[in-house]
């Protein structure tokens, strides 16, 4: 009975998901001129599409590095390229699955099967997320100074206040995160008290630690720089007027918009977040929509090959992963804080 419960709050989620895509998509499309947007794309340049999906590429390599700073920081004597063939697989899974988090789960699963204990499989995944929201919220106070002069005082008012609150949020959330261990002792027996008390632990142990936490917060920063690069390349080739400045300024806020999963893959919620950041330096609705589309295909396109390795890793073995196993390697427990 219990699982059919959850079958339809997880089947309601994706109808509602879906349904904030569609509608949001919906209410971008009215009003729009299709024969600007048309001609957008006419006039692409595909050579710097190239490009920019090899810059989206090189998001793979940034992200395993990312991923197995976390893991090195917990203990685990890990390969690069046996990573990062499961990394990619989850970069598939994120947009091949409705839920928006799928490819994590599977990352979870996969490095478990590898050799990897459950505790830093799921923690591992986890704090590599929370390093990324971390770096993302930084970089959008870095660049809150600048992207405050082209607003009006109302709305550079809103925006200060929403940063201040964001990066608090995001502050506590972490002072909490590292306290779950404290969890009273009669119910630390319990499995879901227990694996709780253990994030905290990992948590505490990657970023109370500037050696351990540098790497993955370095890594994430030089993620987001990267893909405000790869939009960057694919208005240029839509020969929209931004520079690289721009984006890097207008990009980590709609990334940030898009860690909150409300909808299927970012689709809708993406192009309304990118049609409002680039009309703050004159880009029209439709040009904005157009480049918002573009890097959503070019995200889709580069992701795809991802279910290639996917579908390799499975013929080379029904069973288990054509990684060899203990590729990844085993993660040696650490001690408990009693």
């Amino acid at each position: 009975m219990l699982d059919g419960i959850f079958d339809v709050k997880k089947w309601f989620v994706i109808i509602l998901k879906t349904g904030v895509s569609a509608g949001l998509i919906w209410v971008l499309l009215s009003g729009v001129d299709f024969q600007s947007l048309k001609i957008k794309f006419d006039k692409i340049n595909l050579t710097l599409v190239l490009v920019a999906m090899g810059a989206i590429m090189a998001q793979i390599f940034i992200g395993t590095l990312r991923w197995m700073s976390v893991l090195k920081g917990l203990g685990a004597n890990v390969m690069f390229f046996a990573l990062a063939k499961l990394y990619y697989i989850g970069v598939f899974f994120n947009q091949a699955l409705p839920g928006g988090t799928g490819g994590d789960a599977v990352r979870v699963f996969l490095s478990y099967r590898e050799g990897v204990n459950f505790r830093h499989a799921f923690n591992g995944v986890f704090l590599e997320r929370v390093a990324t929201v971390l770096a993302l919220i930084a970089l959008v106070d870095i660049t809150q100074p600048f992207f405050i002069e082209s607003l009006s005082e109302e709305m550079a008012s809103v925006s200060l206040t929403s940063a201040i609150i964001i990066s608090l949020g995001g502050i506590v959330g972490v002072i909490l995160l590292t306290q779950l261990y404290r969890f009273p002792e009669r119910i630390q027996h319990w499995s879901i008290i227990r694996g709780l008390g253990n994030l905290g632990r990992d948590l505490r142990l990657i970023f109370f630690s500037f050696k351990r936490a540098g790497p993955p917060l370095f890594w994430s920063l030089v993620g987001h720089i990267n893909v405000s690069f790869s939009v960057f390349l694919l208005a240029t080739s839509l020969r929209l007027n931004v520079s690289l400045f721009d984006c890097i300024i207008l990009v980590p806020p709609v990334l940030l918009i898009l860690s909150i999963p409300i909808s299927i893959g970012g689709w809708g919620v993406r192009e309304g977040a990118m049609v409002w950041a680039f009309a703050l330096v004159g880009v029209p609705k439709e040009a904005a929509l157009a480049l918002s589309l573009l890097f959503g295909i070019v995200v889709l396109l580069t992701a795809l090959p991802g279910g290639v390795v996917w579908l390799v890793t499975r013929k080379g073995d029904n069973n288990s992963s054509s990684i060899p196993k203990g590729a990844i390697g085993a993660i040696q427990d650490q001690q408990e804080k009693t």
